[in-house]
C-alpha cells in the first residue's frame, strides 16, 4: 500500500463531508489534539473509520494510505465528544403521585426525540447523555444513556446492553425533593431511608426466591418490575444515579449503599465539599454541577466553585453535568472552566466533562478518550476548551457529524433562544444575533 506525508493535499473540507459514518477512513489533520487520554497533540491527525477512531498522532511524523479522505482542521481544537451524566432532554416523566418509590417506570416510554434541545445538546458538544426521571421520588424510574446520533425514534439513540436491553441506571433522591406533607410520600429524611431500605430487603427476597426456584416455573415468584429493578441495582447490573445536596443526606446514601453493596453515583453533591473524605474513602463518584440556582433550593445554598477542586484533591472521580435545562447544555463547557477557576486542576476539569462521565455511566470502555478503538465521537473547537470565546464547530458521533456551526440551521440551534431550530417557535434570547433572526424570518419562523 502507498503512503504520502500527511499535508500534502486537502482532498475535502469538513463541510463537504457526507452525513454519514464513513467507509474510506477519514484523517483529521492540523488541529491540536486533547485525547484525554495522554498530553495534548499540537499538530496532530485524528483517523476514523467505520464509526470507530483508527489511529492518532503527531501529524508531522505520520503517514497515510493512498485512500484516506484529508480533513485539514489547522488552527482547531478536537477532543473527545462531551459526556453529560445528568440530564431532562427529550421532557420525559419518570413516577407519578402515586408512591415514593417507582423503580419499574421507564423514562424510555415517554422521551420525545424531536424535542428542539436534542439539537441543542449537540451544538454542546455533547455527543453521550443520561437522560433522568426527576428527583420528586425516592425512586423516580429508570433513566436512559444515549447516543446524539442522527434519529428518527428512540431506538436510534439507545445503547444497547449484551442481552439487548437499553443501557442506563436507575434514578433515586434524597432530601427535600421527596418530602411531602400529606399522602403516601414521607414526611422526614429518616422516613426516607426507611422507605428505601425496606424496597431493597423486598428485593434481597424477591433474588432469593427466584434463586431457589432454579428456573421451576411452580416455584417462581409472580414476575414484579419493581423488585426486577431493584435487583439488578443490587446484583451491580444497573448503577443507581442518585440526587442528593446536603451534606448528612450524602452520608445517608453511602451508608445505604455500603449496607446494600450496591453501585452508586452521587449527583449535584452541592455539600460535597464537606464532606469529601467520607465520598472519597467509600470509592463513590461524583457528578457536580457548577453552574446551579441556589437561591431556589435551600440545599443548594452552600454549593461552591471549589466542590471539584476539594473532590479534586480527595481523590474522588469528579463529573460534571447541565441538569439541562438548570444549565443550558450549549454552555456545558463553561462548568469546567468554572471548576478550573474554583481551583480544579485543567485537566481534572477536561476528564469531568469526558472519561470521568463516562465511568459514573460504566460506559468508559468505549466513550470518554479519544483512543483507538473507542467510538469515533468528537468535538471540533475554535480555541481553547475553556475559553468563553470558543465555539463548538462541529459534533461528531460515531463517526457522523451531528452538528455543523456552518448549516445555517444548526448555527440557530447553537445561538437562538428558546425553541431554536423549531420554525414555529423561535424567540431570541440575549446571546442570539441579527444573523440569527434573518435566518428565522427567511424560514418563516420568526415571530
Amino acid at each position: 500500500m502507498c503512503s504520502r506525508p500527511l499535508g500534502l493535499s486537502a482532498l475535502i473540507a469538513a463541510l463537504l463531508l457526507p452525513l454519514s459514518a464513513q467507509e474510506k477512513p477519514v484523517a483529521f489533520t492540523g488541529a491540536q489534539i486533547i485525547p484525554v487520554a495522554g498530553a495534548p497533540i499540537a499538530n496532530g491527525v485524528l483517523l476514523v473509520q467505520h464509526g470507530r477512531i483508527v489511529a492518532l498522532g503527531d501529524a508531522a511524523a505520520a503517514r497515510l494510505a493512498a485512500d484516506v479522505t484529508i480533513v485539514d482542521v489547522t488552527g482547531k481544537v478536537i477532543m473527545p465528544g462531551l459526556i453529560d451524566s445528568h440530564s431532562h432532554i427529550g421532557g420525559g416523566s419518570g413516577g407519578d403521585g402515586s408512591g415514593p418509590i417507582q423503580p419499574d417506570t421507564r423514562i424510555l416510554d415517554s422521551f420525545d426525540v424531536r424535542d428542539t434541545r436534542l439539537q441543542k445538546t449537540r451544538a454542546g458538544g455533547i455527543t453521550t447523555v443520561n437522560v433522568m426521571p426527576g428527583s420528586g421520588h425516592l425512586i423516580s424510574g429508570q433513566t436512559l444513556y444515549l447516543k446524539l446520533r442522527p434519529a428518527r425514534t428512540i431506538d436510534d439513540l439507545l445503547i444497547p446492553l449484551p442481552d439487548g436491553t437499553p443501557a442506563g441506571g436507575l434514578k433515586m433522591a434524597n432530601g427535600t425533593n421527596s418530602i411531602r406533607e400529606n399522602g403516601p410520600f414521607p414526611g422526614t429524611r429518616g422516613k426516607s431511608a426507611a422507605l428505601v431500605r425496606e424496597q431493597f430487603i423486598k428485593a434481597q427476597e424477591y433474588l432469593a426466591k427466584n434463586e431457589r426456584a432454579k428456573g421451576d416455573p411452580e416455584k417462581l415468584p409472580a414476575r414484579d418490575l419493581g423488585l426486577e429493578m431493584l435487583g439488578q441495582v443490587l446484583q451491580g447490573q444497573r448503577i443507581a444515579q442518585h440526587h442528593t445536596h446536603r451534606h448528612d443526606d450524602i452520608l445517608t446514601v453511602l451508608r445505604l449503599a455500603k449496607e446494600f453493596n450496591f453501585k452508586v453515583a452521587l449527583h449535584h453533591v452541592s455539600d460535597g465539599w464537606k464532606v469529601a473524605p467520607e465520598i472519597a474513602a467509600a470509592g463513590v463518584p461524583c457528578s457536580i454541577i457548577v453552574i446551579d440556582s441556589p437561591g431556589g433550593k435551600l440545599e443548594a445554598r452552600d454549593l461552591s466553585f471549589r466542590t471539584g477542586a476539594v473532590l479534586e484533591q480527595a481523590g474522588v472521580t469528579v463529573g460534571f453535568h447541565t441538569d439541562d435545562g438548570v444549565t443550558d447544555s450549549r454552555l456545558f463547557l463553561r462548568s469546567a472552566g468554572l471548576a478550573v477557576r474554583g481551583g480544579m486542576t485543567r485537566e481534572g476539569a477536561l476528564r469531568g466533562l469526558t472519561i470521568a462521565n463516562a465511568k459514573i455511566l460504566g460506559l468508559d470502555d468505549r466513550i470518554g478518550t479519544l483512543e483507538p478503538g473507542k467510538d469515533a465521537d468528537f468535538i471540533i473547537l475554535s480555541g481553547d476548551p475553556l475559553s468563553i470565546y470558543t465555539e463548538v464547530e462541529q459534533t461528531w458521533v460515531e463517526g457522523t457529524r451531528v452538528f455543523d456551526l456552518a448549516d445555517p440551521q444548526d448555527r440557530l440551534y447553537a445561538h437562538g433562544g428558546i425553541g431554536a431550530g423549531d420554525p414555529k417557535r423561535v424567540t431570541l434570547c440575549c446571546f442570539g444575533s441579527a444573523w440569527d433572526l434573518i435566518i428565522a424570518a427567511s424560514q418563516g419562523g420568526a415571530q
